[in-house]
Formats: structure tokens, sequence, C-alpha cells
């Protein structure tokens, strides 16, 4: 396929590199194509926080080796960062920072040429301040740079057969939590207990938000039309279990990114 040529080139002229690998499609792409541009040239490596959901790192263990990359693990301490605690709206660039500051100092250390992303063309039109982060360190995004977006990643990812291509997506457990709320291991924990337990029950996408108290529960479409008095009392079970005092199933469908949809609305009204 021209597309994947085009990129194993693109990776290959890096001569070496290090792929910011959290096991979902998109850095799994890149690693993929990292493999197979630059053999042991390239490293995956994933970063270890409470703000990893529990089965996220075994999951990327599996994909590391299915693709055939060598892998690795590197803790970060995001939650050492006060603006990242704070968890104002530009908490991802705190979190960001962390991690390209490990791994830029790793790729130094054992000389690799560039630190690789998952980024993707779609990922400028949201509100992305990682990104920021990126520039900061000169990380490489290979699929952004080729304006190569989320449906052509999937397609990509299935044709080099990687495992994650239809993962859903699966961002850190920060995510769940209201901007202008304080991230600490508490709360990652809790939020952590309550998707478990949820996903115990049969329920493969969801969220938790967290609001003090209360757990919001967001189930897909298909799931909330199926939702039973049963089944909604076996998830508000599931979730009390954790420690939420008061449980809530959104009557909306789950929609990945919908905290930061308001505010990326306000943006493109204020400019």
């Amino acid at each position: 396929m021209r597309r994947i040529e085009e990129l194993e080139t693109r990776i290959r002229s890096l001569g070496s590199c290090i792929v910011a690998f959290s096991g979902g499609v998109d850095s799994s792409l890149v690693a993929a194509l990292a493999a197979r541009a630059l053999g042991d040239r390239a490293l995956a490596v994933t970063a270890v926080s409470p703000a990893l959901a529990t089965g996220e790192l075994d999951g990327a263990r599996e994909v590391a080796w299915a693709i055939g990359i060598r892998h690795e693990t590197i803790t970060t301490a995001e939650l050492e960062r006060a603006g990242y605690r704070a968890n104002d709206r530009d908490r991802c660039y705190h979190c960001k920072s962390e991690l390209y500051d490990r791994l830029t100092g790793l790729a130094a250390r054992r000389r690799y040429t560039a630190v690789l992303s998952g980024a993707n063309a779609d990922d400028v039109g949201d509100w992305r301040p990682g990104l920021t982060a990126a520039a900061e360190h000169s990380v490489v995004h290979p699929l952004l740079e080729a304006g190569v977006g989320k449906d052509e990643v999937r397609e990509l990812a299935r044709a080099l057969e990687v495992p994650s291509a239809e993962k859903p997506a699966s961002p850190c457990l920060a995510s769940r939590i209201p901007y202008g709320t304080a991230v600490d291991p508490g709360v990652l924990a809790q939020v952590d207990r309550a998707e478990l337990a949820v996903k115990a029950l049969g329920y493969g996408v969801l969220r938790v938000r967290h609001y003090g108290a209360l757990g919001r529960v967001e189930l897909t479409d298909d799931a909330l039309t199926a939702l039973t008095v049963e089944r909604r009392d076996a998830i508000a079970r599931a979730v009390a279990a954790a420690g939420y005092d008061e449980v809530e199933i959104s009557q909306e469908p789950f929609r990945s990114g919908s905290l930061n949809a308001s505010f990326t609305k306000r943006l493109a009204v204020a400019s």
C-alpha cells in the first residue's frame, strides 16, 4: 500500500526512534511502521502512572509482541506537577511535558535520534495542549505530518494486522475528572475501580465521570437501548461499591472527548 510505504520512508529517514506507546490504535500503528522501517533501532515505551487504567499495560505488551517491536516501560510522575494536579484545561500539557521529558532523556541516553507520537490529523481540530508540549520537545508525528486521520489510521492498522486496529479510545483516567476538580491518586483509583466493576458486567465501552460523591456512567447507544431495570440496578451497585455515594446513568450515549466539546466550541466562537 502506497501510504504505508510513504510513512515507512519517513520513519526510516530518522535513523532510529522511540515511540510513545500506549497500545491504542494510533501509537500501535506508528510502532508497527517503525518496527518495519527500523527493526531493532525502534523501541516502544509505555508510561506507567496512577492515571493508567488497569489492563492497558498488559494490552500494550501484547500489541508490542504481536507487531514485533521491542517494548519497555517507564514511570512518569505527572502527579508531582502542580499544573497537572490542578486539572485546568491545560492538564494534558503538563502530562505530556512529563512524558516527553522522560522519553527525550531516554532517547539521549540510548542514542535514539527521535521520539515519535501517534498524533493524527484529526487531533488538530480538537483541544490538544499536549501537542504544544510535543512541539517543545521536537516530537515527530508521522501520521499528522502525512495528513492521516482516524479513519485511515484504522484502515492502515487493519492492513498491517495490528491487534488494536478496532480498539476503542482509552485516554488516561484523569480524563474522567471535570476540569477544575483536582486530580489525586485516590480519585484516579476510584474511577478505575468503578469502570472495572461495570466492565465485569459485560460493558466494554464506557466511562465513569467523577463528580465528587457522584459517579456518572456513560454507556454506548446500543447499551442504553438494551438497558433493563435489572441491569441499571447492577450498574448502580457496582459503581457504589467503588466508593460513590450516588450513581447516575447518563441518558446521553457515551462520546469520546465530551468534556472537551463545549470548551472547544467556545474557542471556535471566540476566534
